[in-house]
Formats: structure tokens, sequence, C-alpha cells
């Protein structure tokens, strides 16, 4: 039975007492201590025993509270026994001894607590299973303010919190010190002798730094000088002067270490040195820096902030001056690049939020600043911001858009400056508010909605600069009733569209300086003035649903269902393009010809449609399922089930069109075969004839032909395969789950290993495969086929060994298309990782070994060739 005490140490104790198996409290000085049972032999305590009274001892209680007595309660137990010597103010813990005062806790085989001097000393115990009689157990253990630290010996003041441990250790969250002695002479400040510092969790560790003397501040860094790095065990022979240490988990202010390397183009460089600083828990920026030794630099700063459940954002900007060679050189070059990118997300109550994703930049920023392959291939930079506002009790929205497109390659801006969009939902403001279905008259069924928009549009193409603005209105009339197994949903739609312009179209003459007639030219120009273009259409459809059961009741299959959903609908749109309606215009072209042109067609909202349309379109859904049997030996067991087809087709039928009225069938289809394959494709047939590429009003079955033809195949298998995953692993290669948020974002910033996904060790090997096929018959004498097949393969080779590839071929051309092989090996507190990119833009390979510990991920050996930059 494990013994215990609690001693409040108000006033000096004037008492002694050996405690075996029993529970005490010592009392203040007012009362009379007794002695308990002192019979037990302990060759620890034997040097004790004649001080041991059989009379209860009164305590003097005029004696005063000494300035160095402890002021809390200190709680004490042990498996063996536990001494009070009251004359010395001495406590002995034997066996297991456990003593804690305030957040400090102790442990260890023998412990000596003197209360004159405030000062603990502990030590091990021989194990008496070991025959040599030289190994030790239950060593002290110290903790304090979630703190660990293990050692031989132990000497620790309680009230000054310094003291000396000898052979000690120390784990923090990542990484851990050694240390042959450690003094510690505050409650933050330790110096270490003959001490290690590594972040490996091996013991003994396979990296690890060795320094004659070290100093640890705690919850901020270790300092030592003349460091040697241990690799295996063995060390390298050239040591640094000094060296400083992290030693603080979290988001830290301090200076970003730089990478540094060596280019045939730029010289050698440094890159990402900067500072981070950490302005409070909400907020914080880094600034870093590149430098080239043969002219070039870069300058760049995040800016980050964020208040839970309100706001959260980031700002990013970036500046780069490249040079290759002298601007005289053939081929030399100097180049001005910048991005700048804003992103920012704030809900200012339930209904109402405001969402921000900005980006700028020069055209060759990717090209001259990324190696990633998905970026160097984007042509268009696209931002957005929107306000938007939902009322609850009426569910209108409105909101405030803000859109840009940049192209890289010409230059040229699209903006929508501003938006604005205002929707009411569907209403039936002639329901009687009940919500029940049955016995409905048939305008409680008649609803509505609207959405109006106002946009301004600014495109600069070429240099020019083009604004467009109008306002649209959409009102929509809808109804929905059921006949019978019929839903019937008739609709009728008014929109109108405001705009302050108009285009005006004329041929003038061109006459040179001689007044001679060159040629006729077409001259486009805008006329301010009001305009409004109204239009509507009108359409009715139907639709049923019909359920057909096949029983089975063999081979585990109860049922197949097959589900026909056929719909029909009728659509009506008028000839806008009548001059009654005042939309279009007309010119006389140097041909002679008359050409009709809209003259609302280049606003923000587009004109009126021309040619009439009265078109009946009709679709069939086929839903093919299965439904299991039961298991009859498994009582819990269930029927599943499962979709094994859905097969589309549709077509149409126009009245009004003077030629090619009827559509093309539309053949659509998916399934999928268990957990493994998925099968999805689309086929489209004309009813007409074709003669050199042109479609012409003549259906084949009249010459003949078969009643359609061919005009577009195309579909996709793919399959997802993977081993069973290992049970119990749950390590990756790069362990970001240990990553503060700083240093992953850090991690993303690198061109390098971080570019992938960390190796997944925990699934044996996985494989993804696609196949795409598209078939173009469009024009028959020339149909085009493209065909290609992807995949991506991932095997652990070893239980640290991981392969992975990366490719597309393409099956016309017999041409393997972006292939990306990564080898992986995990060095447990290293990493290694090589990429090869056997062909295209990015031709060449990376090799890279690095330290797995965030804080120490710049000591690496790096090696690059090609058009691959090592980082």
């Amino acid at each position: 039975m494990k013994a215990f005490a609690a001693i409040v140490f108000f006033i000096s104790i004037q008492a002694f007492a050996q405690i075996n198996d029993t529970t005490a409290v010592i009392p203040s000085d007012n009362y009379p201590v007794y002695t308990i049972d002192t019979t037990r032999s302990n060759p620890f305590l034997n040097e004790l025993d004649t001080l041991i009274s059989d009379q209860p001892e009164i305590i003097d209680t005029t004696e005063q509270k000494e300035s160095g007595d402890i002021d809390a309660v200190i709680y004490a137990s042990s498996t063996d026994s536990l001494t009070f010597d009251v004359k010395n103010k001495k406590m002995y813990i034997y066996g297991s001894g456990e003593l804690k005062y305030k957040q400090s806790q102790l442990t260890g085989g023998e412990v000596v607590a003197d209360f004159k001097t405030n000062t603990l000393n502990a030590n091990g115990i021989i194990d008496t299973a070991d025959s040599t009689g030289i190994n030790y157990i239950q060593t002290p253990v110290l903790s304090e303010a979630g703190e660990e630290y293990e050692g031989f010996e132990l000497k620790y003041n309680f009230k000054t919190q310094a003291g000396y441990i000898s052979m000690a250790k120390n784990k923090e969250e990542n990484s851990r010190y050694e240390g042959e002695r450690v003094r510690k002479v505050n409650k933050d400040v330790y110096f270490i002798e003959d001490g290690i510092y590594t972040t490996c969790s091996q013991d003994p560790p396979h990296t690890h730094f060795s320094a004659s003397k070290m100093k640890v501040i705690q919850g901020d860094k270790i300092i030592a000088r003349w460091i040697f790095m241990h690799i295996g065990g063995v060390p390298i022979p050239i040591p640094l002067p000094f060296a400083v240490f992290p030693n603080e988990t979290g988001r830290r202010s301090g200076v970003i270490i730089p990478t540094y390397g060596i280019t045939s183009e730029r010289g050698w460089y440094f890159k990402n040195f900067g500072y981070f600083l950490a302005i409070n828990d909400y907020m914080d920026i880094n600034l870093t820096g590149d430098y080239y030794t043969r002219g070039g630099f870069r300058v760049g700063s995040r800016f980050r902030y964020t208040k839970r459940y309100s706001f959260n954002g980031n700002l990013f900007f970036d500046y780069k001056f490249s040079k290759l060679g002298e601007s005289n050189d053939p081929g030399g070059d100097r180049s001005r690049d910048w991005k700048i990118a804003i992103a920012h997300h704030q809900e200012f109550n339930p209904t109402t939020k405001i969402d921000a994703n900005l980006s700028f930049q020069t055209g060759n920023y990717n090209q001259n600043n990324t190696f990633d392959y998905t970026s160097r291939l984007t042509k268009d930079i696209n931002s957005s911001a929107t306000l938007h506002k939902r009322w609850e009790g009426s569910g209108n929205s409105m909101s405030v858009n803000y859109q840009r497109s940049q192209n890289l390659e010409n230059g040229n801006i699209r903006e929508v400056l501003p938006s604005l969009n205002f929707n009411k939902p569907l209403s039936y403001p002639f329901a009687d508010g009940t919500g029940k279905s049955k016995d409905k008259m048939w305008y409680e069924y008649l609803g509505y909605n609207y959405s109006g928009q106002f946009k301004n549009n600014r495109n600069k193409i070429d240099g020019n600069l083009k604004v467009r603005g109008g306002i649209q209105h959409n009102m929509n009339f809808s109804a929905s009733p059921k006949l019978s197994y019929f839903s019937i949903s008739p609709s009728f739609r008014y929109t109108e569209k405001w705009y302050n312009k108009r285009v005006k179209k004329s041929v003038v003459p061109i006459y040179d300086s001689a007044d001679v007639f060159v040629k006729d030219s077409l001259v486009t120009e805008d006329i301010h003035d009001i305009n409004m273009v109204r239009t509507y259409d009108a359409s009715v459809s139907a639709n049923t649903k019909i359920y057909g059961m096949f029983p089975v009741n063999s081979f585990g299959i109860d049922a197949i269902r097959h589900t026909v959903t056929p719909s029909i609908s009728y659509n009506y749109r008028p000839d806008f393009s009548k001059e009654s309606w005042g939309y279009y215009d007309e010119y006389t072209a140097t041909d002679g010809r008359v050409v009709e042109y809209d003259k609302y067609g280049t606003e923000v909202f587009g004109g009126a449609s021309s040619g009439e349309s009265q078109s009946i379109n009709f679709s069939i859904g086929n839903i093919f399922e299965m439904k299991t049997l039961k298991n009859p030996t498994d009582t819990t067991s269930e029927a599943q089930k499962i979709q094994l087809l859905n097969l589309n087709l549709s077509s149409g039928y126009n009245f009004a069109a003077d030629s090619l009225r009827l559509s093309d069938l539309r053949l659509s289809y998916r399934t999928q075969i268990g957990d493994y394959l998925n099968l999805q494709g689309s086929s489209s047939y004309t009813f007409y004839d074709n003669i050199e590429g042109r479609t012409i009003n003549t259906f084949l079955a009249s010459k003949g032909r078969g009643l359609m033809r061919l005009t577009n195949l195309s579909f996709s298998l793919s399959t997802t395969l993977s081993g069973d995953k290992i049970a119990g692993e749950e390590r990756t290669g790069i362990e970001d789950e240990t990553l503060g948020e700083f240093e992953q974002m850090q991690r993303n910033d690198y061109i390098g290993i971080y570019d992938e996904p960390p190796a997944d060790f925990t699934v044996p090997w996985n494989l993804s495969l696609n196949y795409n096929f598209n078939l173009d018959k469009r024009n028959p004498s020339m149909a085009n086929i493209r065909s290609n097949i992807g995949g991506n393969l991932g095997i652990n080779l070893t239980k640290n060994w991981k392969l992975t590839f990366n490719a597309n071929y393409d099956l016309k051309e017999k041409k393997l298309l972006t292939p990306h092989i990564t080898i992986y090996r995990d060095l447990e507190c290293w990493e290694m990782n090589l990429q090869w990119y056997p062909t295209g833009s990015l031709r060449g390979f990376r090799f890279e070994i690095r330290l797995k510990a965030p804080e120490l991920s710049d000591i690496k050996v790096n090696k690059a060739g090609g058009n691959v930059v090592a980082y």
C-alpha cells in the first residue's frame, strides 16, 4: 500500500515521524505531534533511528515563521517509506518516491528534502535484479511547467528554482537535449556541460549536435559554442563556432534562415532570407528577399490576420528584378516582375458576408518565378470580390460583385466594376399558407420569381479601353400542377434590358490626299441614348415516371427495377429581328449585300435573338437498379440497392426553322462497376446528310443511307485501386501534423520536395488509371480522334522507400506526355527525395536530402540538372 502525506508548512516544523503504509498530515504548530510505528527496518533510515522518541513532543507555538519557509502545500508519497526529521527539518523518501510542490513534481528512488535550505536531493537506486550491481532504476525525473528532466543525480532548490542534474535528458515537443551536467540558474535558464541537441526521436539519435557548453533559454532558444554535427554517431570534423536553435513551439518572431546555392546564369544566390514578426495572437507578417551575386534580387512580404468567427485574410506582395548577362550581350535580358494578392473573408452577421480574392501581376511573373507546371501553363489570372446580403424572412438576397480577368499573354484585361444583383425566390401569392397539397385550387400553384442586375464592364483590349453598362430585369411566372400521374409545368419569362448606348454600322468611302477613291470601309460607332430591349418566351413541359420490376430471387439478387422518366416540352420564342421590334438595323456591303445586325449585340447583356423558335423537345431517362437479398444466416443484414446504369436520350424539332428542323439525337450514359471501375460517355447522331463538311437539309433515310449518322462519340474509363491500409501505421514521410501554421506556410513557399504531397506509408500501394477517347465526325471526310491514357502509381518498395510515377500517353501520336517520377526515402530524422522529369519543358532532375524538423530544414544537400533548379 502506497504511503502518502500532505504537509502544510506555514511555520517551522518541530516534529519527527516515520510513516510506513500509512497516510498522515503534519498539523500546524499549536497541536502535539505523535510518532508513528518505526519497527520496520530500512538501511537508508538507520542513521536516524536514535532520534526516535516513544513519547509525544509538545511543539513550541511561540516560534515565529521564518522568511524562507515554504508557503504552499507539499504532497509526498512512496511505495516503501517516508520519514520526517523534525529537528533538522528534513524529509526522507525511499522507494518510488514522489514529491509535489506547486507546479513542480519530482520522482526518484531516493529523495531527501531539506526545508531549512529549501533543497531537494534525488538519486536512483541499484537494480537488485541485476547481478552486476551497476544498473540503477527509479532515476530522478523533475517535471516543471510542462518540462521534464531526467538524470542520474539531482539537486534542486524549489524556492529559487535553481539546481543541478547529472547525466540529464530533456524532451521537447519535437526535439530534446541532454548533458553530462545540467545547472539551472533560474526558472528559465539552464547551462549544460558536454551537451547534445537533436530532433531525432531514436535513442541513440541518428543525427545530433554536440557542444562542450550550451545555454538553454526556455521558450526561446538554445545557444551553443563550438558545435559539432554527428551523423550516425560519427562527427563531422569541422565545427561551427556557434549555433542557435529554436526552443519554442508555435508562432514566434525571428529571423528566417536563407537557403543558398549557385547557378550558371546568376552565380551564387541567397533565397528566402528575412524576418517573421508575430505581432500578436491575431496577425503576423514576414519579410523575405533573394540576392544573386551576378545581378538581380527579390523582395516580398505576406501579412496575415484572423479573428475567429469574424474575419481572416492575407496580403501578399512580391517584386523581382532579374538580370541575365549584360544588356548588350546576346541572350542578355533584364526583367522586372511583381505580384500583389489579397484575400479577405468576413462575416458581419449570419446573413451578411464579404469574400475577396484579388490577384494582380505582370505577364511573365509565373514564367520567371516558379517551376510549378500548372502555374507556368496558367494563361489567365482571375480576381473577384463579393458582398452578399440575405433577408431571412423573405428569402430575398442582394450582392455587389467585382470581377477581373487578365490574360497573361496579350495583357488584355476584362473587368466588371461593379455588378449589383437582386434576387427574389419563387413565391406563390395565391397559396392559402397551410402548406397542404391536397384539395389545392389551380391558382394556388401559380408562382413567380424576379431577378435584377446592374453591370458595368470595363475591357482594355490592345490598349483601348471600352466601357459598357446596363440593367437587366427578369420576371418568370410558372406553375406546377399535377394531373393524375403527370406533372405539368407551364412558364412564361419576360426580360427587359436598359442600355445607354447602341451600335451604328455604315459603309463609308475612303479617299486619298488627292480625293481619289481608295476603298469602302465599314465604320462602327456608338450612339449614346437611352434604349430598352424587351423580350419574352413561353414553355410548357410534362413528365411522369414509370416503374418496372423484374423478380430474380437467385444469385443473391432480389429484383431488378427499371425507372423510365419520359419528358416532353414545347418552347416558343418570337423573331425579334423583325423591323417592328426595332432591335436590328442593316447596312449595304461593298458587294451589294444587305447585312442585318443587332444594334445591342455588343452590350453587357446582349441583344435580342433572331429567328422564330417553336420547338418541341423530348427526353427519356432510364435508371436500372438492383436490390440484393438479405443474408438468411445473418439477422442483422439488410437488403442493398445498387444503381447499375443511368441512360438518357434527348432530341427536338423546331417547327419555325427554315431547314434542319430535327435536332441531333443525344445519348449519355454512366455506370459504376463495384468500387473499382467508372464508365461514362456520350454520343450524338444526325439525321441529315453531309456534303463536303456542310450539313444539308436532306434526310439520310431519303438516300437509303440509314436513319442517322454518328457525329460525335466520347467515353472515359477510370479506376482507383489500393492495398489495404496497414494497421497501426500513421506516419507519413513529411510529418505535417507537427508543423505550426507558419512553418507549413514556409514549406508551401519552397520549390522542392514540398511541391509533392507527403509520402503516405500507410497504404502499401495505390494505382489510378484513366482512359479518354473522343471521336469527332461532324465532317465525315475529316474525322478527328483523340485517345490518351493517364495514370498514377505509388508503391512502398519497403517500409521506408516509396516510388511514385505520373504520366499521360497519347495513343494516337504515340507520345509520352508530362512523365514525372519521384523516389522518396524516409531516413527517420532525414528524408530523401529524387524527382525526375524525363521530357517536357521541365526536363531534368532534382535530388535532395534534408532534415525533417522544420527548424532544421535548411540543413540539406541538393543537386539539380536540366531545366530544374535546386533550392
